[in-house]
């Protein structure tokens, strides 16, 4: 049952990237209205979906590539909606809706068999860490797709290109402060995730730290945000700089969640 509602909310996520693009090319306001409905549908069938996984599975489902790829897709879906209840950024959708949708892809691409919970997730940790990680990446994903947004429109303006995308896309200024408030949601949420992490492994391995590939590649994604926050607020890093910051420290947090579970050997290996 579960896994013929998760290809149902899949399609529904098509069917809203398809709504997005359309409006993105005919501005229709029918059309963003109708879009930001279906992702809203979506979004409230993929948590039906992860609640009855949850029952099915006997606990977080958070604990296979096809699990954590679908919650990250959820992450990045209430993001954006609660980013577009609050600030008015022009066409994010069409930019936002196409990596949900391709997340989701991978997901039931994913082998989807639920697994027996090995010793060492079985913890009231594992609920708490995962879903606060995962969820820093779906705010780390939005501003990904902000800083896109942001130097495809400085491109148009550098060059004069005041044609299809730069009457579509949104102020720099305005690309500029979404940025900036993903990332310190993003980076608060890493933190966070980072902290439970360490109390978890003390509990399970006896140690706070081990050095393992998975750790050593969050430390270092959040590196790249801590420098991206610092030179921002110290020496006003921004606009086209912070944009290709946010574009670089996505790339290494997709390396820590996926370039470390298949590649390298470490204790979250159980992830792959």
């Amino acid at each position: 049952m579960n896994d013929l509602l998760f290809l149902g909310t899949l399609s529904v996520y098509v069917l809203t990237t398809a709504a997005y693009l359309v409006y993105f090319i005919r501005q229709n306001k029918i059309l963003r209205d109708t879009a930001r409905a279906i992702l809203i549908t979506a979004g409230v069938i993929h948590t039906l979906c992860i609640i009855i996984r949850y029952f099915e599975a006997g606990h977080t489902p958070l604990t296979s590539m096809h699990e954590t790829v679908s919650f990250f897709a959820w992450s990045m879906t209430w993001g954006f909606l609660s980013f577009r209840w609050r600030y008015e950024v022009k066409n994010f959708g069409a930019f936002v809706s196409p990596v949900i949708t391709g997340l989701m892809v991978i997901a039931a691409l994913s082998p989807s068999e639920i697994r027996e919970l090995q010793p060492a997730l079985q913890s009231n940790w594992l609920p708490v860490h995962a879903s606060i990680a995962i969820m820093a990446n779906g705010f780390l994903a939005l501003s990904f797709c902000g800083g896109l947004m942001y130097l495809r429109q400085e491109r148009e303006i550098k060059y004069k290109h005041f044609g299809f995308f730069y009457s579509r896309l949104p102020s720099l200024e305005a690309l500029d402060n979404l940025n900036y408030h993903s990332v310190v949601i993003g980076f608060c949420l890493m933190t966070l995730g980072i902290i439970t992490g360490s109390i978890w492994a003390k509990q399970a391995w006896g140690a706070y730290w081990q050095w393992d590939p998975k750790e050593t590649w969050s430390l270092i994604t959040w590196l790249i945000y801590a420098a991206l926050l610092h030179q921002r607020l110290t020496v006003g890093w921004r606009r086209r700089r912070a944009a290709i910051m946010a574009i670089i420290g996505f790339a290494a947090a997709m390396f820590t969640l996926w370039g470390v579970s298949y590649l390298l050997e470490g204790v979250h290996s159980y992830v792959g």
